[in-house]
């Protein structure tokens, strides 16, 4: 049966976003018993014993619908980040803020601006709202605002800024950020994607909650990286009021669970647990940059918990090699970058084990 007839033109011509390799699917394909995922970007000490305690507590309510306000993750969040409770949505992980702004705000045939390469979800979300997609290359690895802010005209609706950027790591800055929003024009809205926030350490990382009120921005963040529950997929975004009540009109009820609520409400309050984890990722980053000098590859320095690196030969090879090893990295091909691999900070015996094996694939290679 063809069913091709049926189905909406932008459906067929997108191409779905491939997921990090999981483990247990590693482990059954090459029968490995110990496997490594360095490939998704989450944290390897995994969530907050406080939001595992949360979790465990709220197991027996599971027969109830969630809050479908997060009446009290938004009250925490509001605390934290100074904020009211009807400037914040909260999502089924980021992605899903990212595809509801673009459901809210997106008419057919209106331009979305977004870097080459980035996040992939911006263009597939974007282009499934039937959007023109203008796409700006990078430069240095970096987004390139002045050129963004070059190709806006009547027609732009949005812009995406991954800040720090995925795959490449790399930020935007506040002065650069300061000079892009002079003389934008009031019918753009732009979105600052900031799911690795809580890894950038920068002092001129840029403060785009003061925007909030007299500018049309949404910032997302996310409870996947930093904070360890990527399984339970939950993500906030802040804006002025009117923008939050309009992505409110366009979000499922009760989008997210009743433990995710619980266990993100939790992870807010362990502070420890973030330093922990930012401490781990800043002595990984060292210790690969270090490495990567000794055996003269290039990579870009990072603002997140993961680093792009050129390894100097068919990266498929080399990632096909690694999963051979028991470990699971990302092949950056699919993005446009020949030769790249993205790989995800570790603990210390996982870093060193995928440095060892790296060493050795590419010595052969040469």
């Amino acid at each position: 049966m063809n069913l091709k007839h049926l189905v909406r033109p932008c459906v067929c011509s997108i191409k779905p976003y491939v997921p990090g390799k999981p483990i247990e699917e590693l482990k059954r394909e090459l029968k490995l018993k110990n496997v490594y995922k360095m490939a998704s970007n989450e944290n390897a000490l995994g969530p907050s014993l406080k939001a595992v305690s949360a979790l465990k507590k709220s197991l027996r309510d599971i027969h109830f619908y969630p809050d479908g306000n997060c009446f009290y993750l938004k009250k925490a969040l509001a605390k934290k980040y100074n904020l009211n409770n009807d400037n914040i949505i909260v999502g089924n992980g980021s992605d899903e803020l990212i595809v509801l702004s673009l459901r809210a705000f997106i008419n057919k045939g209106d331009e979305v601006i977004i870097a080459d390469p980035t996040f992939l979800v911006y263009k597939l979300a974007a282009t499934i709202e039937e959007a023109k997609i203008i796409t700006v290359p990078l430069k240095a690895f970096r987004y390139d605002l002045p050129a963004m802010k070059a190709k806006i005209n009547s027609r732009t609706k949005m812009i995406f800024i991954a800040n720090p950027d995925n795959p490449t790591g790399s930020y935007v800055t506040q002065s650069e950020v300061e000079s892009f929003f002079k003389g934008l024009p009031e019918h753009v809205i732009v979105f600052f994607d900031e799911a690795y926030y809580e890894y950038q350490e920068t002092k001129d990382y840029p403060d785009t909650m003061k925007y909030i009120g007299h500018k049309n921005i949404i910032i997302s963040r996310s409870f996947s990286k930093a904070y360890g529950l990527g399984g339970m997929r939950v993500g906030w975004a802040a804006a002025n009021k009117e923008m939050i009540s309009y992505l409110n009109q366009v979000r499922e009820p009760f989008n997210v669970n009743r433990l995710a609520q619980a266990a993100a409400v939790a992870a807010l309050e362990d502070k420890k647990h973030i330093l922990k984890s930012r401490q781990m990722v800043r002595c990984g980053k060292r210790y690969f940059y270090n490495e990567f000098k000794k055996i003269r590859l290039f990579f870009v320095p990072s603002a997140a918990n993961f680093v792009l690196v050129n390894v100097g030969m068919n990266s498929t090879v080399v990632y096909q090699k690694l999963l051979q090893q028991g470990i699971i990295v990302r092949d950056m091909t699919d993005w446009g970058l020949k030769n790249f691999i993205r790989v995800t900070i570790g603990k210390p015996k996982e870093n060193k084990l995928f440095i060892s094996h790296l060493k050795k694939i590419i010595g052969k290679h040469k």
